[in-house]
């Protein structure tokens, strides 16, 4: 949700922040600001509701520092106001935070300690930087020792990535860590802070990896961590290879479809990433051993990737015989089935940071189960606290309505299943020949990015106006109905639902009515004329029918028509004239395609 930035070495402050801030605009905010210092005592707070463009408006040249802080936030406690942005401030302005996560006893500590504060603001991140000023006051401590403090009085349900300045020791940064993602870059002669990578790769590649309790001094040459309980430690360090220039829009006019357009050669790479040179799948055998040794596979996820989840369980159960569950993350956290005696779990998560999911992993850790994260972030938390991790090598997916991701966790599903059914000696194995059939998906995928203009006039045609749409389709094409049917919703506010077809008449059928737009999914042979069957039903009932159909299927009328592929992996396919149904629905009603209001690229808070 969030974003946080910060640097402390470098004359350009100001411009490091700010652009750290743009390339995380795409998780999701409503106001943003930032606070830098100088060695000479001037300091500056400039805060602005609305976008980063108007943040930079409000910042006049006098505006420096060798140090700074910045954060782009995303409204939970208060509405999206000016006096809500971050960076908050204590009563004597000597101490400046910001924040990302959820303070549990905000307002225990309030009535506490600070019943005499004047506050700005209606968040909790205030609560705790008031707090913070009011204990170094109180027991005249300084900033670190104050910080740790404050922290020590937070409530085990609090989550946080802190990073915190004092004017009294210009050129340090306070930084600490829990649930709440946060990475320390490295630079020559200057450090950084970051709650994404991809904010600071044109400054550094090599980050360092903080664990939930951290407490971290920076200054432009050291970096002093200290774990939990105080003691001194050092963590591991990554570098990323990911180039700056790969998260650039270039020509697109909205990130998302540039990542639509993405999709065949995100499937090309995965070819390149799991398969050598002799087609052989290469998968880790100590996971494919702790997959076959399970009676039951867990799936856990959230959005798009539990939709992912649901074409994962198709893979599982009929190419390596595992019967297998997808449960959404926040679900199962608090209200868990009754388990298998050998379950093995798989999270799906593109940023590898979702903290639902991440509260599943922790539950699973301590019930000594194995498991996997299949994610496209390295490094992230749940594929550092996994059993095991495949990724998705999907590159930067910035717009908020995951495209790419989802059909890269479907092909890595695809071919982990390919993996453990040679593993068994399945049958299976060798009638699933996946390499080849991710080259046939990524030419049907090509072949359907390139008819998007007869999709954009579809989109106006019969999604311009539309108050609500509904999706049908039965088997694995109504998992697809669902993923579909979010995608067009979250970014074009179309109330949209997914629905098996066959379920039409027991209920789904009385919100038909004259023009109700409803697009069918037809890929599956074994109940294609089933679903065709309540395609005529809608229509009867007034409906206006599109009509996406694998090419075998196809009948005259279908506005369209897919290229062949395996009928296990159909949904790489179909689910991109969706995709490109949204988009355009999106922009003709001129909406901002890559950040739809209200939601939040990562969701790092439960």
């Amino acid at each position: 949700m969030c974003g946080i930035v910060g640097v402390t070495g470098r004359e350009d402050t100001v411009e490091i922040l700010l652009h750290g801030l743009e390339k995380l605009e795409y998780r999701g905010y409503d106001s943003a600001g930032i606070y830098v210092s100088d060695e000479q005592g001037a300091d500056y707070l400039i805060k602005e509701k609305g976008k980063i463009a108007d943040l930079r408006a409000e910042i006049g040249p006098e505006v420096h520092g060798l140090a700074g802080i910045g954060h782009t936030r995303w409204a939970t406690h208060g509405i999206p106001n000016k006096d809500n942005a971050h960076p908050h401030f204590s009563a004597d302005k000597r101490f400046y935070l910001v924040h990302n996560g959820v303070i549990g006893n905000f307002k225990q500590l309030r009535e506490e300690y600070l019943q005499d504060v004047d506050f700005k603001s209606e968040t909790d991140t205030e609560v705790v930087v008031q707090l913070i000023g009011y204990l170094a006051k109180k027991d005249h401590l300084n900033a670190k020792a104050a910080f740790k403090k404050a922290i020590s009085l937070l409530d085990d349900s609090s989550s946080y990535a802190f990073v915190l300045m004092d004017r009294e020791e210009p050129g340090k940064i306070f930084v600490a860590k829990k649930k709440s993602p946060l990475l320390i870059g490295i630079g020559e002669g200057f450090n950084v802070v970051c709650s994404d990578a991809m904010a600071m790769l044109n400054v550094t590649h090599d980050f360092i990896e903080l664990e939930d309790g951290d407490v971290v001094e920076i200054t432009a040459s050291k970096i002093k961590i200290e774990d939990e309980n105080g003691k001194s430690v050092e963590r591991n360090q990554f570098h990323v290879d990911e180039d700056a220039s790969a998260s650039d829009k270039g020509a697109y006019e909205f990130y998302m479809l540039k990542e639509i357009d993405e999709q065949p050669a995100v499937m090309h790479k995965l070819q390149a990433e799991y398969f050598d040179e002799a087609g052989n799948v290469q998968i880790d055998e100590k996971l494919l051993a702790e997959i076959t040794a399970a009676d039951r596979l867990y799936i856990v996820a959230a959005g798009t990737s539990y939709h992912a989840g649901l074409v994962g369980k198709e893979l599982f159960e009929k190419i390596t015989r595992i019967p297998t569950e997808v449960h959404v993350a926040s679900e199962f956290a608090y209200n868990p089935p009754l388990l298998a005696p050998k379950p093995f779990f798989i999270f799906l998560t593109q940023s590898g940071e979702t903290a639902d999911s991440r509260e599943v992993l922790k539950q699973v850790n301590k019930w000594g189960y194995p498991s996997l994260t299949i994610t496209n972030v390295p490094n992230s938390t749940l594929s550092r606290e996994a059993s095991h991790t495949l990724l998705l090598y999907a590159g930067p997916e910035i717009a908020v309505a995951s495209t790419k991701a989802y059909t890269a966790q479907i092909a890595v599903e695809a071919i982990l299943t390919k993996a453990l059914a040679e593993y068994q000696e399945l049958e299976t194995a060798a009638s699933f020949d996946v390499k080849s059939e991710l080259t046939k998906v990524a030419n049907a995928m090509q072949t359907a990015v390139d008819q998007k203009h007869q999709v954009e006039k579809l989109a106006a045609d019969y999604l311009a106006t539309t108050r609500n749409a509904f999706y049908i389709g039965r088997a694995i094409d109504y998992d697809v109905a669902i993923e579909a049917a979010l995608k067009l919703k979250e970014v074009s506010y179309v109330q949209t639902e997914g629905f098996a077809s066959g379920e039409l008449k027991h209920g789904t059928i009385a919100l038909i009515e004259e023009g109700t737009p409803v697009i069918a999914i037809i890929t599956n042979k074994a109940t294609a004329a089933h679903t065709r069957s309540n395609v005529q039903e809608v229509i009867a009932r007034g409906a206006n029918v599109i009509t996406i159909v694998a090419g075998e299927l196809a009948q005259p009328g279908d506005q369209i028509v897919l290229e062949d592929v395996h009928p296990l992996l159909t949904p790489l396919v179909s689910i991109v004239p969706a995709q490109l149904l949204a988009y355009y629905t999106s922009k003709n009603r001129g909406y901002d395609v890559d950040k739809p209001r209200n939601l939040a690229k990562s969701v790092t808070v439960e």
